[in-house]
């Protein structure tokens, strides 16, 4: 696909500068002159710099406009950024920071011409603006103790929102869509085997030094006498909800009208995403499955998919009734008994806390005053040390109630798009993506009251892809293609 994107742009590039195919090679040539020249003159660190700035700048001009192979490589990297932080200090997070607002530039430039941004028309882009925006503001909050903290995490609360805006550019096609989905699809799928490594065959030399050189990591990942595997992320909680939603995605593409071999990849995807879930440990995640396959039930209605889901909870619940000595077992049968679990009890009693604070500051303490950065940039404060946990906690305390209803807002308006568009389009592969793409962001919504997730790599970069995708999908449908058509 990059190979391919490359040889495609270089080839358009060399056309619109009307260069000719002799031009090319004797630039070429200039190019190995330049390069062997380096070579001897500054040595081998010098040239091999230069050689790989030759191949850096057709992959910097496809992430530049050709936006979806960009969005391929940020998903990528998304999806690979943890773990290679185990074995490098190489900032891959910037990068992908670099990469976005590449291609934020490339498609400013193309819009300079076209000056045509009805892709990006929308109620959703609305509220994705003006949450944006709010968070942009948030530099200004007087109750904001770091401004070192607001930078550092405007970033994830919004600057990587921008990416909906690229990926509705780049989604020009229904194909392009598809194939976006089902790479993210593959990437799931390829993180569920490493967790299945990890349980298997074990962790690697630099994840076992990972894990051992931090006290409090090794407690929240050996547990009930058994190590978490956590992929290629850091937390097993953020991989065990990613599977979670991945699998049930797979599943509802079962009642889409694909070929049989297609199915049968959708479901050997979704019973490894299942199986690798059931080894995070993950409370979130055992509850989302059934959570999420009861709304896919609702929607659909069809008797083999009620059939099936019967079969399934009466299997489920008998498992989860029947006494065990198998701390995995006894571990996802917890999920089920809200009234018994300490650690839901613990959060209930800190929101409670932490309420006669959320209702003094309707704008919050400031972006970062929580968590990470909070202990980071203000480890004086009672906040640094303040357990969230949730996501929804996180957002009402950094930014008031009044964030927290503007998100609230926005994932609604979300929800509701993807359903109502879900109910109106004609095409059955259009509406079944939608089908998926309602669950995940359901099951997400959901799992943000008891955990922070959204906001968390890979799954915010799926998030903000998926929301460009309820935007698009439905220009490729007949039904709404003669609405424009008559309009």
């Amino acid at each position: 696909m990059l190979v391919s994107e490359s040889k495609n742009i270089i080839q358009r590039w060399f056309a619109d500068l009307q260069i000719s195919t002799p031009i090319a090679l004797i630039l070429s040539g200039i190019a190995g002159l330049a390069l062997a020249w380096t070579y001897s003159q500054f040595g081998l660190v010098a040239g091999a710099a230069l050689l790989v700035g030759f191949f850096t700048l057709p992959l910097l001009l496809v992430v530049m406009f050709e936006h979806q192979a960009g969005i391929y490589i940020m998903l990528m990297l998304g999806f690979m950024v943890h773990l290679l932080s185990k074995y490098t200090s190489a900032p891959v997070g910037t990068s992908m920071d670099g990469l976005l607002f590449l291609m934020l530039f490339g498609l400013l430039v193309q819009q300079s011409k076209k000056r045509d941004w009805t892709f990006a028309k929308s109620t959703i882009s609305i509220w994705i603006a003006v949450w944006i925006a709010y968070n942009l503001l948030q530099g200004l909050n007087p109750w904001a103790e770091s401004q070192m903290a607001w930078i550092y995490t405007v970033r994830t609360m919004a600057i990587l929102t921008l990416l909906y805006f690229v990926a509705c550019h780049a989604f020009s096609s229904f194909k392009a869509i598809r194939q976006t989905i089902n790479f993210v699809i593959i990437l799931l799928t390829a993180a569920a085997i490493y967790g299945l490594k990890q349980e298997f065959v074990g962790f690697s030399a630099a994840e076992e030094a990972w894990i051992y050189e931090d006290q409090l990591r090794f407690q929240l990942l050996f547990q009930w006498t058994r190590m978490r595997i956590f992929s290629v992320l850091n937390d097993p909680t953020t991989f065990g909800i990613m599977m979670a939603y991945g699998g049930v995605f797979s599943i509802s593409m079962l009642v889409g009208p694909f070929k049989h071999w297609q199915k049968v990849l959708y479901a050997v995807a979704a019973i490894l995403m299942f199986w690798t879930m059931a080894y995070t440990g993950t409370r979130t995640a055992y509850a989302l499955v059934p959570i999420g396959l009861i709304m896919l039930v609702v929607l659909t209605l069809r008797k083999k998919i009620l059939l099936l889901a019967l079969i399934g909870f009466v299997l489920g619940g008998g498992a989860l009734m029947k006494s065990t000595s198998n701390p995995l077992i006894y571990r996802i049968q917890s999920a089920f008994k809200v009234t018994d679990d300490e650690s839901m009890q613990v959060r209930f009693e800190n929101q409670k806390l932490i309420q006669p604070f959320i209702q003094k500051h309707p704008i919050g303490a400031g972006l970062g005053s929580t968590g990470v950065w909070g202990k980071r940039f203000t480890p004086d404060s009672w906040l640094a040390d303040f357990p969230h946990d949730s996501g929804f906690v996180r957002i009402a305390v950094e930014q008031g109630w009044i964030g927290l209803m503007l998100y609230l807002a926005l994932l609604f308006v979300v929800l509701h798009k993807a359903l109502y568009y879900y109910l109106r389009v004609q095409n059955p592969e259009i509406r079944v993506f939608y089908l998926g793409i309602f669950l995940v962001l359901y099951m997400l919504s959901v799992a943000s009251y008891p955990q922070e997730i959204i906001v968390h790599l890979p799954s915010s970069l799926i998030f903000y892809i998926f929301l460009a995708a309820i935007v698009r999908l439905k220009d490729f449908d007949p039904n709404f293609e003669k609405k424009k058509k008559k309009l």
